[in-house]
């Protein structure tokens, strides 16, 4: 009996070795590229709200329409229930006023907060720990100039086991590593300083990364796509066919600092809110370094890949105010599409009042699941830029799951010349995340 319990003494502090050992934080600086927008030398509130902007911080920390800049609040829906984002205003009492730097840095470091606990990795610690403990200074004295918002938390809803905060340490054990970004000598410090938007400062992979079992990024298929919060986000390797490859710099720039790129489509749900909270923002040596690191990402075709037809047949016999002869074409999905959407997009796809509304050669329009029109459908789209604000009206209210359902496999056909697969069931699951 004696040596089982010593047997099992031994197993658990060989278990709790490893576990610190596999949760250790990195406690080097780190280095930062340098930034057109955001050189070491500059002001550091200038500097910190420019790498605020390019972290993306308010997407997740701001309510839309709340008046209420980074006091949380927003809603991730998630498989085992919902998280909401925290206050990260200066506000001592509800926010963040009372966290020093070193806990401030752990919380993006590590993913630690104040008190110790394990913070939930929908807050992209798994990509901020690359960031300088310097720029995460900078962040938090920005953060700390703007106005205070006295706003309690929201209490997450989440299923047992995944609301016990101590689980993640293991998650983390065997998912995250605390480490600093290191410039690749052999590459350009154009290169570095895009990946170090990419990886470090826009989390790109986030979002465009697939997850495993354990909802961790799968790196084996790193930026080859992803659907989150009901959303797909496409294809950003250098693959010609199904990511962006094929797509000139002057294309793939415009899209992430515009949200348009004649050709390829407008942004939409939460990549136009990418554009419109961060990605518009970069200076355009910075914008000209993320088109640089984006070509250099391996070529991936990713799970469900996308195949674009810049020339559909069925729009091509269009003309701006007549269709032609769709032979994909289901009667309602035209009617609907003819009183609901043809006096913006027009019948050939081209848009009227704005690029924005051009339809031909978008990734949406040529997924035969039909994801993010079905979301677009539903929920609306708008994108505020500084040259133009975009808006969509949404018809979640106007049409059933089965309407919704025809005219969104009628866009696909008729735009993308291929035979949609969305279901009325589709819909109503997507209906869900309004």
């Amino acid at each position: 009996m004696r040596r089982f319990l010593l047997f099992i003494v031994i197993l658990l502090l060989i278990g709790t070795g490893v576990y610190l050992y596999l949760n250790r934080s990195d406690s080097s600086e780190g280095s930062s590229p340098a930034m057109a927008g955001a050189p070491p030398s500059a002001d550091v509130l200038a500097r910190g709200e420019y790498l605020t902007k390019a972290a993306d911080c308010a997407a997740c920390h701001t309510v839309p329409g709340s008046g209420k800049a980074f006091a949380g609040g927003v809603s991730f829906s998630l498989p085992f229930g919902t998280i909401y984002s925290s206050n990260i205003t200066a506000d001592e009492a509800t926010g963040i006023g009372s966290w020093s730097d070193d806990e401030f840095v752990r919380a993006l470091h590590d993913g630690i907060g104040k008190h110790g606990e394990h913070l939930y990795p929908a807050f992209p610690y798994t990509s901020y720990t690359l960031l300088s403990r310097s720029d995460v200074l900078a962040i938090k004295a920005y953060l700390f100039s703007l106005p205070k918002v006295s706003q309690q938390n929201r209490i997450d809803d989440l299923s047992f086991p995944y609301n016990q905060r101590w689980t993640i340490g293991f998650w983390n054990a065997g998912f995250f590593k605390s480490q600093r970004f290191q410039p690749d000598a052999s590459q350009s410090a154009q290169w570095n300083s895009g990946k170090y938007l990419a990886t470090a400062l826009g989390h790109c992979a986030e979002c465009h990364t697939p997850r495993n079992f354990a909802f961790a990024l799968d790196h084996k298929n790193d930026l080859a796509g992803s659907v989150l919060q009901g959303w797909r986000a496409y294809n950003i390797t250098s693959d010609p066919v199904h990511g962006v490859g094929a797509w000139s710099d002057s294309d793939l720039g415009s899209y992430l600092t515009t949200g348009h790129a004649d050709g390829h489509g407008s942004a939409a749900g939460p990549m136009a809110e990418a554009v419109e909270n961060s990605l518009r923002f970069l200076q355009p040596a910075d914008a000209s370094a993320l088109v640089a690191y984006l070509r250099s990402v391996p070529a991936r075709a990713g799970t469900d890949p996308i195949a674009i037809d810049p020339k559909p047949a069925p729009a091509l016999a269009s003309s701006d105010y007549a269709p032609g002869s769709d032979a994909q074409a289901s009667t309602q999905g035209l009617k609907l599409f003819e009183g609901a959407c043809a006096s913006c997009h027009q019948w050939n796809g081209k848009g009227q009042q704005t690029p924005y509304a051009s339809l031909l050669g978008a990734r949406g329009v040529n997924d035969v699941r039909g994801t993010n029109v079905t979301q677009i459908l539903l929920h609306g789209s708008g994108l505020r830029g500084e040259g133009a604000s975009v808006f969509m009206p949404s018809f979640g209210d106007a049409y059933s799951n089965t309407e919704i359902a025809e005219l969104s496999n009628y866009v696909i056909g008729h735009f993308g010349n291929k035979q949609g697969t969305v279901t009325p069931d589709d819909v109503a699951e997507r209906r869900k995340q309004m």
